[in-house]
């Protein structure tokens, strides 16, 4: 992975561990007028690889550090490429083609993979779904291995339309807290490699569920992110949930919506945290990053603590971590939440357990 915090999941992980945060004012992207509070890549030290943008570029190094660590041949008609992104090269968009599948079709070529690429853009559940399709393509059994990239940098484009929606926090994000007042966004380029064989995870079951409550605001019942629960949930035992890793915004709707999920499905005692406040949401990358990030946690016996959370500031009791704290399972559920209504849920389990 390559984030603001680190270079290589290890790195990420000591930085998240040790408490640092790259969030900060900026007044990038021609939005002077109006700085933004956010967690970005510094450009100055990321040469772009020939041919290729900032975006496809760092979603290709993050890519390589995977295939390299997981020591398969990436030129291999076995297997495939899966990108997470929401916006890819839009910035682009006054002068260039910033078609997602160009883009994907690039990054596969830099790395060397033979094989149509496949893109997942699906708001903010964008990562969840894309893991979900790359363990779907495995069972195909079309594949041996599935590279799942994602990936998302920010532009002014996006950025004005977060503050156009009133949706970004001038300060550093509070996930569930009672002060909480909006999010920061967040750069990063993550990988892992899925396949058939044995690992050391197993991603045993996921859902996506579209409640269609609004284009942009949650359900007011979490309607959708429920129905994902309930899904994933028929698979896991529940006295081996080590936590679970949430959406975790810091905006006002979507912690109240996932608390209340989370407390419907009957999950109010299992440990909770949020990510966000390490790397504000970086979008198409959150699913992933999020994933990786938890699946080491929970390798250490670890819960992580929800950066900016001090005060439980939702409806329902749920057990929001604010500090280090010992995992009592070897599996944990990923939640996430998105516009139009999207909700997804993973279970992942850690390999060799039943």
């Amino acid at each position: 992975m390559v984030t603001p915090i680190g270079c290589g999941t290890q790195e990420t992980f000591c930085a998240v561990q040790q408490g640092r945060s790259a969030i900060c004012q900026h007044t990038d992207f021609g939005c002077g007028d109006n700085p933004f509070v956010a967690s970005l890549l510094d450009r100055s030290a990321i040469e772009c690889l020939p041919g290729l943008s900032f975006f496809e570029t760092v979603a290709t190094l993050a890519a390589r550090q995977a295939i390299e660590n997981a020591g398969i041949d990436p030129a291999s008609q076995r297997t495939a490429i899966v990108l997470s992104t929401i916006k890819g090269n839009v910035e682009k968009i006054e002068t260039e083609d910033v078609s997602l599948a160009l883009s994907a079709a690039k990054i596969a070529t830099a790395l060397g993979n033979p094989n149509p690429p496949v893109v997942v853009s699906n708001a903010c559940i964008s990562g969840v779904a894309a893991l979900l399709q790359g363990s779907r393509m495995l069972q195909s059994g079309r594949y041996d291995h599935i590279v799942v990239v994602g990936c998302e940098v920010q532009s002014r484009f996006i950025v004005t339309g977060f503050q156009s929606l009133k949706a970004l926090s001038m300060n550093p994000c509070r996930p569930f807290d009672t002060a909480r007042d909006g999010l920061n966004l967040g750069e990063a380029a993550v990988a892992v490699v899925l396949g058939t064989e044995d690992g050391p995870w197993e991603l045993v079951c996921g859902a996506v569920r579209n409640d269609a409550n609004h284009i942009s605001g949650p359900s007011r019942t979490g309607e959708g992110s429920y129905k994902a629960l309930r899904y994933v949930l028929e698979s896991a035992r529940r006295d081996q949930l080590a936590f679970l890793n949430v959406h975790g915004t810091a905006t006002l709707y979507n912690d109240e919506m996932e608390a209340i999920a989370i407390d419907r499905a009957g999950l109010a005692d299992v440990p909770v945290n949020a990510l966000k406040g390490y790397f504000g949401h970086t979008m198409g990358a959150a699913g992933i990053l999020e994933t990786i990030l938890s699946m080491k946690a929970c390798d250490l016996g670890t819960v992580l603590p929800t950066r900016g959370f001090e005060t439980l500031g939702v409806s329902r009791t749920v057990k929001v971590s604010n500090e280090t704290q010992p995992a009592r399972g070897r599996e944990f559920i990923k939640l996430l939440s998105g516009f139009g209504g999207v909700n997804g849920a993973l279970l992942l389990r850690k390999g060799g357990e039943r």
